[in-house]
């Protein structure tokens, strides 16, 4: 049997497939930097073998599944080619995988992540359901009927993909370091839609995505009351939202999800579209939506000390907007902090203003330094640069996390993309002391 080596397993789209593979009952094996991440916890739990980056760990008869972040000259693909092995980048071997399934495709340039788990979720409740989702989570489920997973925009690598449905959330300027601005966002989304086999389920209340043509059905979800599947008569709590929904101005049901924000609600939507499109019952999509708990690094919640500890992957306006008002939701008598660590030098100088403007909505801003990334290595503007635009913001540093204290039972949102868990993970530690002292 095939021998599948991952190299870079731990990044969160490899971690994921290397799950679903181990899981199908292939051998699989990976290497990576050994700097820990949280998405090598699932690889641990099915004693999936991380080696270190070795040239050595490449041998004849592997097939080497290669992380779209290495180039060529890395060490263990460049071996891989001397010795004849076979190289597969990452989204081409997903977009071979995919055929044997009804394929679903979640994208958007955000709430890809949450999307994606939340169909996984609802669909399993109907048929067995395998899923790759970008928080570095995989299952391989033996008969699947259906693959649902991530499709990511970046450097166009979702073109890979010819799935039978995609679901679209959005459309939005990101990647500055590879996409020029918006037009050619929007023209790798119009590629992609152009590739998808049965339905685009796509948000209506995003007005890049009504301009998505393609050769199959175009179903649009939203609030505005034009959509084909719409949210009515929302009412909000502490404990999540409940909603009438509405297909093409007739009522279909009410359903209840356990999480806040209005992203939430869309997510709900697209997912209610695409299960109403492929007939599940509407009695499973109901219990389903109501018992989904959430995926990693997106409003995860902790509590301590009466401190609401949130970690959150916002790491672009738009998601920054969506975590605090999910904040104002759910504890709507807490003051809101925002701790937040810019991701990538590119896209901090891109949309600086809108960082500034979109964290003015917390109570009180604390900004770590910006994280750098495998892609860059320093940028020419600092933190500093974003301080100067938000009143009365605040310079974090690790060594002095006991600022915090000074804002008491609050909701401490933890956002990026980088490694804001560190600081999260001193802040927790140093608040469990306090409760121990």
């Amino acid at each position: 049997m095939t021998l599948f080596h991952f190299t870079g397993i731990k990044g969160s789209g490899m971690s994921s497939l290397a799950q679903i593979l181990h899981d199908s009952n292939f051998n699989v094996q990976g290497s990576d930097v050994e700097k820990y991440f949280f998405t090598e916890d699932p690889l641990h739990e099915r004693n999936i073998t991380i080696y270190p980056f070795d040239e050595k760990n490449i041998t004849e008869g592997m097939t080497v599944i290669a992380g779209n972040a290495f180039p060529d000259s890395h060490p263990e693909i460049a071996k891989a080619k001397e010795l004849g092995v076979d190289v597969v980048r990452y989204h081409e071997f997903l977009g071979q995988y995919m055929k044997a399934f009804v394929s679903v495709a979640i994208t958007g340039s955000h709430g890809k992540t949450s999307t994606t788990g939340l169909l996984a979720h609802v669909l399993s409740g109907d048929s067995p359901t395998s899923y790759l989702i970008g928080d570095g989570t995989g299952s391989g489920v033996q008969d699947s009927k259906y693959f649902v997973f991530e499709a990511c925009e970046y450097k166009r690598h979702f073109l890979a993909y010819d799935p039978d449905y995609a679901i679209m959330t959005n459309i939005d300027f990101d990647h500055p370091d590879y996409f020029k601005d918006l037009e050619d966002v929007m023209e790798a989304f119009g590629q992609m839609a152009v590739q998808v086999k049965k339905a685009i389920i796509a948000c209506g209340d995003d007005l890049h995505l009504q301009q998505i043509q393609a050769n199959v059905p175009v179903v649009y979800y939203g609030f505005d009351e034009g959509n084909d599947f719409a949210a009515k008569n929302i009412t909000k709590s502490a404990n999540g939202s409940n909603f009438d929904v509405y297909v093409r101005n007739e009522f279909y049901h009410n359903f209840t999800i356990p999480l806040p924000g209005d992203h939430a609600i869309l997510n709900a939507l697209g997912v209610i579209s695409l299960c109403h499109y492929e007939g599940i019952p509407v009695s499973t999509i109901e219990m389903r939506l109501a018992s989904f708990a959430g995926v990693k690094r997106r409003f995860s919640i902790k509590e301590a000390q009466g401190k609401v500890i949130v970690d959150d992957y916002a790491h672009h306006p738009t998601e920054i907007k969506a975590t605090i008002q999910s904040a104002r939701q759910k504890y709507p008598d807490k003051e809101v902090i925002a701790i937040f660590q810019p991701h990538t030098f590119t896209r901090t100088a891109a949309l600086l203003s809108q960082f500034a403007e979109s964290l003015e909505a917390a109570d009180h801003v604390y900004l770590c330094d910006i994280f750098s990334s495998a892609r860059e290595v320093a940028g020419n503007l600092t933190i500093n640069d974003l301080i100067a635009k938000i009143q009365q913001a605040k310079h974090l540093e690790l060594d002095h996390i006991d600022v915090l204290d000074a804002h008491g039972n609050a909701v401490y949102l933890f956002m990026g993309a980088g490694d804001i868990q560190k600081y999260m993970n001193v802040f927790t530690d140093h608040t469990e002391k306090e409760e121990t002292a």
